[in-house]
C-alpha cells in the first residue's frame, strides 16, 4: 500500500516534511481564496486538507452535486504547488439526511435523540447513512481521482461517535453473535446468572443503556469492543472506495490522542498512514511538551516505528476548555520541532484561518483575526522555514528502535473503567501518563507497545497496570524475561481475562510466580487525601497486602498503618513489582535504576532541566522546554541544521528553544 514516504521522499525531488492545515475556504468569500494560497506559498505549506464537513454543500439535497466550487479550489491550490489531502465530509451529514431518515441520528444511553446542528451526528450502524456516505465518497474519488493536487485521502474526522439506539441494539446483536456463537456462551461470558440477567432470546439483548443501578461489567465492555469494531467498519468502507479509484494515493483517518474510544492497535493496522490530532495546553507548557512525547510515541508505534503524521495540532488557543490560552511565542515552533524529533513527516494544524462565524471561531489558524502582519503568521512562516530545512536530511528517517516499551492495551483500559471498580480514581490512561513522564523526565529512550508485540528488541519493559490480561500476553511475559529482559509491573495487573473474570487468587498465578508474589491478601486503594510512608519515598492511589514467594527480595515496606511492615516493592530476578504509585520523583528514581539494570541510558547525560533531547536518524534534538536561556554540553564539534552554525562542545538554548544538531568533522 502507499506510504507517508511516497509523499515525503518524492521519486527526484528532495525529501520534505508535509507541512500544512484544514483549510476551510467555503466559510470565506471567493475572493479570499487566492490571498490564502499566496500566503500559504510565502509560509512554505506544502499539502491543505480541503472538504472535512463539506457534505451539505457538496450534497445540498439528496442526489445533488455540487462541485464547481471544490474544483475552483482543487485547482487553484495545484496552480500554486500545494497538494490536496481530500476529505470524505461523511463526519458531519447534511441536516436533510436526519430529516429524511431519523434512524441515522444517533441515541444517547438515555435514549434521547442527538440531532443535526453540530457533528458527528450519524448512527454508524445505520444503513441509510452508510448508503449515502458511500454514494458521496465514491462521487468524490471518481470526480478527483485524476486531479493532479491530490496527494491523499482522509476519512471522516476523529471518529468518536457513540449511539445506544436500535440501530446500534441490532448491530450488536449481530457482532455478539459472531463473537460468542451461542447466548449459553454469552450468559457464560457475561456472568448472567449475578442478578438474574440471563438471556434466554438474542432480542431481548440490548447495548447497555441507562440502568437503575450498575450494568453488568461483560456487557460494557463488549459494547465498548464492538463500538470500536462497528466505527472501525465504517471507516473501511470509505477506505475501500477510495482505493479502488485511486490505488496509488495513501488514505488515513486522525486519531484523538490517547483516547479511550478507539483501540488505536487495531485501527492503526487498517491505514496506510498513522495520523494523530494533539491539542496540549499551552498554559502548562511542560506538561504539555510531556502531552506531546506520550502521544508522540504511541503514534510512532501504531505506525510499526515509522514516520506518522500530525493531522491537527493548534497554532495558538482552542475553544473548548474553560479558560483558552494562546502559546507563548515560541512554543508553536518548538512543538512542532518536538513531533518531528519523534518520528512525524507531517505536521498539519487546525486550522488554516480561523472562520468568522460558528462555534469555532475563536479555535485559532495559522493565520490568525489580525491577518498576515499578525504573531500567528509570522511564527507559521518561521515553522515553515524551519521545516523546508529539515525535510531533506529528516523526512523518511527513523527514531532508533530498542530501549524501553510501555504496554497499553484498549481491551484492559475499557474493562478496568467499570463503574463497579474498587477505586474510580485508577485508569490506566493516567497510570501510562504517569510512569510514561517519569521516563520522559529521565531522558531515556520510549515506544510503546501492546503485549502482543515482539518484545525482544527492548532490554526493559514497563507495565503500568493492565488489569485485564489475556493468556497470550502472559506467556509472552514470561518468555520475555526467560529471554533475558528486564520487567517492572504495577499494581492490580492480571487480574481478569478477557470476559472480565477475575482470575483464579485475584492475581493470575503464571504472573505471580514471575514477579516473585505468593498472594496478594487484600487490594487496598487510597483515596485522594491519603498516602504510605514507604521509608523514602510517599505512595499514593493504590496499596496491597502482600505475601512474597521465596526468594523475593523487599526493596521498599509500608511504615505505618494497616500494612505496616509489608512489602510495597519487590525485585525478584529481573523483574520488579510496584504495589503502589511512588510520588514522581521516586518513581523516576525506581525506573531509572531499572533502566541502568537493563543496560538502557538516556539519549544525552547531563542536560539541564527542561531539555529534551531525541534521536532521529544520525540526528540530534534538543528541545528546550522552560522560560530562560540555558547551556548545553554537546561533546564534539556538530552543525546545527536550524540555523547553520558549528557547535563546538556547548550550545545556549533561549526561551522555547531548538536545536538539530549533526556530526561536523
Amino acid at each position: 500500500m502507499p506510504r507517508l514516504d511516497d509523499l515525503t521522499r518524492p521519486p527526484g525531488r528532495p525529501a520534505r516534511i508535509l507541512y500544512g492545515g484544514d483549510w476551510n475556504p467555503e466559510q470565506w468569500p471567493e475572493e479570499t481564496w487566492a490571498e490564502d494560497l499566496r500566503l500559504m506559498r510565502r509560509a512554505g505549506v506544502t499539502t491543505v486538507t480541503l472538504g472535512v464537513f463539506s457534505w451539505a454543500r457538496l450534497e445540498p439535497e439528496p442526489g445533488a452535486r455540487e462541485f464547481g466550487w471544490l474544483d475552483r479550489l482543487m485547482d487553484l491550490a495545484h496552480a500554486h504547488g500545494v497538494g490536496v489531502v481530500l476529505a470524505t465530509p461523511t463526519a458531519s451529514p447534511p441536516p436533510w439526511l436526519g430529516h429524511r431518515h431519523p434512524e441515522t441520528l444517533p441515541r444517547d444511553e438515555d435514549g434521547r435523540t442527538e440531532w443535526w446542528g453540530s457533528r458527528q451526528h450519524f448512527a454508524p450502524a445505520s444503513e441509510a447513512y452508510r448508503t449515502h456516505a458511500a454514494a458521496i465518497t465514491d462521487a468524490l474519488a471518481a470526480r478527483y481521482a485524476a486531479h493532479p493536487a491530490l496527494v491523499m485521502w482522509h476519512i471522516n474526522n476523529e471518529y468518536c461517535t457513540h449511539d445506544w439506539g436500535d440501530e446500534a441494539a441490532r448491530a450488536f446483536r449481530t457482532w455478539l453473535r459472531t463473537r460468542h456463537g451461542t447466548l449459553d456462551a454469552l450468559n457464560t461470558a457475561w456472568g448472567t446468572d449475578f442478578w438474574g440477567q440471563r438471556y434466554a432470546d438474542w432480542d431481548e439483548v440490548l447495548p447497555p443503556r441507562r440502568a437503575h443501578y450498575l450494568r453488568n461489567p461483560g456487557h460494557v465492555l463488549d459494547f465498548r469492543r464492538f463500538t470500536s469494531d462497528l466505527l472501525l467498519e465504517c471507516y473501511r468502507a470509505e477506505r475501500d472506495i477510495v482505493r479502488r479509484h485511486t490505488p496509488h494515493l495513501p488514505v488515513t483517518t486522525n486519531f484523538m490522542p490517547f483516547w479511550q474510544g478507539q483501540d488505536g492497535w487495531a485501527w492503526a493496522a487498517e491505514e496506510d498512514v498513522v495520523s494523530v490530532d494533539v491539542y496540549p495546553d499551552p498554559a502548562d507548557p511542560r506538561t504539555g511538551a510531556h502531552e506531546n512525547a506520550l502521544v508522540a510515541d504511541l503514534t510512532r508505534a501504531e505506525a510499526g516505528g515509522g514516520p506518522w503524521m500530525v493531522m491537527e495540532q493548534a497554532a495558538g488557543a482552542v475553544n473548548w476548555r474553560p479558560v483558552n490560552r494562546p502559546k507563548p511565542e515560541g512554543l508553536n515552533r518548538l512543538w512542532a520541532l518536538q513531533a518531528v524529533a519523534r518520528g512525524a513527516d507531517a505536521v498539519h494544524y487546525f486550522q488554516w484561518r480561523p472562520s468568522r462565524q460558528g462555534a469555532e471561531k475563536f479555535h485559532s489558524g495559522m493565520i490568525g483575526h489580525s491577518g498576515e502582519h499578525g504573531r500567528a503568521y509570522r511564527e507559521t512562516v518561521r515553522v515553515g522555514a524551519d521545516l523546508a530545512r529539515l525535510g531533506p536530511r529528516v523526512a523518511g528517517s527513523r527514531v532508533p528502535g530498542g530501549g524501553i516499551a510501555v504496554l497499553h492495551d484498549w481491551d484492559s483500559w475499557w474493562a478496568g473503567r467499570h463503574e463497579g471498580a474498587l477505586s474510580d480514581r485508577l485508569d490506566q490512561g493516567e497510570l501510562v501518563r504517569a510512569w510514561h513522564r517519569a521516563l520522559w523526565e529521565a531522558g531515556l529512550p520510549v515506544t510503546l507497545a501492546h503485549p502482543h508485540h515482539d518484545l525482544a528488541a527492548h532490554p526493559l519493559v514497563v507495565l503500568p497496570h493492565l488489569y485485564l490480561l489475556d493468556d497470550r500476553s502472559i506467556t509472552a511475559l514470561e518468555r520475555y524475561v526467560a529471554g533475558g529482559g528486564h520487567l517492572v509491573c504495577g499494581f492490580f495487573t492480571g487480574v481478569a481475562d478477557p470476559d472480565d473474570r477475575v482470575r483464579p487468587g485475584g492475581t493470575d498465578a503464571r504472573l505471580r510466580a514471575l514477579l516473585g508474589i505468593e498472594r496478594i491478601d487484600e487490594w487496598w486503594p487510597l483515596a485522594a487525601d491519603e498516602s504510605t510512608d514507604c521509608g523514602t519515598f510517599r505512595g499514593g492511589l493504590w496499596t496491597e497486602e502482600l505475601v512474597t514467594a521465596p526468594g523475593t527480595e523487599v526493596l521498599a515496606s509500608h511504615r505505618g498503618g494497616p500494612l505496616d511492615g509489608r512489602p510495597a516493592v519487590l525485585r525478584h530476578g529481573r523483574t520488579r513489582y510496584l504495589s503502589t504509585l511512588p510520588e514522581p520523583a521516586a518513581l523516576r528514581a525506581l525506573l531509572t535504576e531499572a533502566a541502568h539494570e537493563a543496560g538502557v541510558r538516556p539519549v544525552l547525560a547531563g542536560l539541564p532541566d527542561g531539555v529534551e533531547a531525541v534521536r532521529r536518524g544520525d540526528l540530534l534534538f534538543l528541545l528546550h522546554h522552560g522560560r530562560d536561556p540555558v547551556t548545553v554540553r554537546v561533546p564534539g564539534r556538530h552543525r546545527d541544521l536550524l540555523t547553520g552554525t558549528t557547535v563546538d562542545d556547548t550550545l545556549t538554548l533561549d526561551r522555547f528553544g531548538a536545536a538539530v544538531l549533526e556530526e561536523h568533522p
